[in-house]
């Protein structure tokens, strides 16, 4: 009978052993992963933009903002490259993979944009650093609403949602400095 006991437990017990749980989702998806990727792309090309105006820009205000973005995204970036490493994610996508197909409606400057803005002068300057700014960071919040929407990475949703928060102010500053 104590065999027959023994016998019962070991097989119950093995039988508990066999059955591993589910492993945990993983900590990120791939819109998380996007979003990075895009957000360090959008801001590489909008450090060149604040860059110029640092320098350049003859309204204080359009200098102070362009330094206030500088800071931002240096912080932002590290965070960003932090956490792609961590999850063995490279900085910015294979452009020949489409890994960003769909997302068309967010414009990248151009050369061309870069070009006016460094042949820009005075006045036409400030408002050509403020034009390019705003579709920048216009674009800057659609990116944060992605992640959003559709990320899954907790602390990624959240510098999103701060991003939103202090783009949507600069956003009505600028408004304010074009008007």
């Amino acid at each position: 009978m104590r065999r027959l006991f023994a016998a019962v437990l070991l097989v119950v017990a093995l039988a508990g052993c066999a059955a591993e749980p589910d492993p945990p989702p993983p900590a990120f998806n791939a819109t998380d992963v996007m979003f990075l990727q895009m957000s360090l792309d959008y801001i590489g090309q909008g450090d060149q933009v604040v860059a110029l105006a640092e320098r350049r820009a003859g309204d204080p205000r359009v200098r102070a903002l362009a330094i206030e973005l500088r800071g931002q995204w240096q912080g932002e970036s590290a965070t960003m490259r932090r956490w792609l490493t961590g999850w063995q994610q490279p900085p910015s996508a294979d452009p020949a993979a489409g890994a960003h197909a769909g997302h068309g409606e967010l414009h990248s400057l151009r050369p061309s944009d870069l070009a006016e803005l460094e042949a820009a002068k005075g006045t036409d300057f400030d408002r050509t650093a403020v034009s390019l700014l705003l579709g920048h960071l216009h674009n800057c919040v659609e990116l944060t609403r992605m992640e959003a929407t559709g990320g899954q990475y907790p602390p990624a949703k959240a510098l999103a949602e701060t991003m939103t928060r202090q783009r949507q102010g600069q956003i009505q500053r600028m408004l304010a400095l074009a008007a």
